[in-house]
């Protein structure tokens, strides 16, 4: 009943369904709605996929129902006609495990192929409850009901363009029950920024709030690293230091002049910056030179808390050594690098991919893309489901960097600033995102991180 009143609120001028029923309790779901819509006078369409004499018995009994509503149930063929205003997908529910294929694999087909909405019950058919990942072919739905307990895989990676949007209902199951049940993951959308959301004391300096050390902006990156100090520093840090190639000090100072920039050559120049500094940030333009190398020697010898991000974690890959105090915020390809695998076995599976990088070199992971991860050593997993496609843009990354090292640098640990940086940087996103998706820079996540910072209470 739940997917009925989502689908009349949703649709209110629809007066027609195609209902797609497998022989499970998803397909049972799918007898329900069917039974509400022709009670309801709509022109209810009913395809049958599977063997009945398989179905659970309360599957059986909703079939029943709708039957003695007036119903009748017709074979799927390929070439059955789909002329309705609304298709309701109730296949195949949470139970993939193999390639969907036959004459489920047609109907999944054509339900795509159908100019009208979907609805799916539960989950889309084909796509997988606790990954994410599609098992060759799946349902493209426009709406998802899911029942009792959120699937994690519905929230990271592929699964945001089959889901679409997700709406929850609980059954009535008392809460103290669902509580019994070990969550695969945390689902989180407000960074929870603790005591950091309290007003500031009156008498505090700049020192009250940390000194973040940006180290890259190699030739022809400069921007990156300037990217990240700034974002630090509208993040609330209240000193960043940039160490980049010395020809470029001077325009990182230029166009941002309250960064502190200190041109380095050598791993000896570095190190003399380390006692002055909170936490080290490594990686925004930094290349795979030489001089990156070295100074990334630097940073993996030194035992204050540090973010590790792009060419730090190629340059990473291979030579893990595991330190707790730190974060590795890799995107797909990275990710990959740090595991030798594939993007493809990375994407099909991102909670083991997060807790292998995690597990491998220590820390917590941050692995970004739609639905981005956030994995604590050792702890559950959380999921981003704040944050938009406009943010795929050149930048995006160091300034997610650069949040993070600021949190750290005002006092939280690298778990909870993983998460409260993620959180900020995705709700700064979706501000700048009223504006369009298409165009959004780092630079406008950048300008919204202030208004994040200062209207956040301490919820996650």
């Amino acid at each position: 009943e739940a997917c009925w009143t989502v689908m009349r609120a949703n649709w209110p001028e629809a007066r027609s369904v195609t209902v797609f029923c497998g022989a499970g309790n998803n397909g049972g779901d799918g007898f329900v709605i069917a039974r509400l819509a022709l009670e309801a006078n709509w022109r209810v369409r009913l395809y049958q996929l599977g063997e009945q004499a398989r179905m659970p018995a309360d599957a059986r009994q909703a079939r029943d129902a709708f039957i003695s509503a007036g119903g009748t149930l017709q074979p799927f063929g390929t070439n059955a006609p789909i002329e309705t205003e609304i298709i309701v997908d109730a296949l195949l529910g949470t139970g993939v495990d193999r390639p969907v294929e036959g004459v489920w694999r047609s109907a999944i087909d054509a339900i795509n192929a159908a100019a009208v909405p979907v609805l799916a019950v539960d989950i889309p058919s084909g796509l997988q409850a606790d990954t994410g990942a599609v098992a060759d072919v799946a349902v493209h739905a426009r709406q998802t009901v899911t029942f009792i307990g959120r699937k994690a895989g519905m929230y990271t990676g592929a699964a945001a363009d089959y889901c679409g949007d997700i709406s929850f209902a609980d059954l009535g199951v008392p809460g103290e029950i669902l509580q019994q049940v070990p969550a695969a993951a945390t689902l989180v959308r407000q960074p929870g920024l603790g005591a950091l959301a309290l007003p500031r004391v009156r008498t505090s300096h700049k020192g009250h709030y940390g000194h973040v050390l940006v180290i890259g902006g190699d030739h022809g990156m400069t921007g990156a690293a300037r990217l990240a100090g700034e974002a630090a520093l509208r993040n609330g840090a209240g000193r960043v230091t940039i160490a980049t190639r010395p020809e470029h000090a001077a325009l990182i100072a230029a166009a941002c002049p309250e960064l502190m920039c200190l041109g380095v050559t050598s791993a000896r120049q570095l190190r003399a910056l380390l006692d002055s500094v909170s936490v080290l940030l490594i990686g925004p333009g930094l290349g795979r030179s030489d001089w990156a190398q070295s100074l990334l020697a630097v940073v993996l010898e030194a035992s204050l808390p540090r973010v590790i991000d792009a060419d730090a974690l190629n340059c990473l890959a291979g030579q893990p050594l595991p330190f707790e105090n730190q974060v590795l915020t890799p995107h797909p390809g990275e990710a990959a690098r740090l595991l030798d695998q594939t993007v493809a076995r990375i994407q099909a599976d991102r909670f083991a991919a997060a807790r292998a990088i995690s597990t491998q070199y220590g820390g917590t992971t941050v692995l970004k893309g739609a639905g981005t991860l956030i994995q604590p050593a050792g702890a559950t997993p959380l999921v981003c489901a704040a944050g938009n496609p406009g943010m795929a843009s050149a930048g995006s990354g160091d300034v997610l960097a650069g949040v993070i090292a600021a949190l750290i640098a005002q006092g939280m640990d690298v778990a909870a600033a993983a998460v409260a940086g993620v959180c900020v940087h995705a709700c700064a996103g979706d501000i700048a995102a009223r504006q369009g998706e298409r165009g959004l820079m780092a630079r406008d996540i950048i300008a919204n991180l202030r208004t994040v910072l200062n209207t956040t209470g301490d919820a996650a």
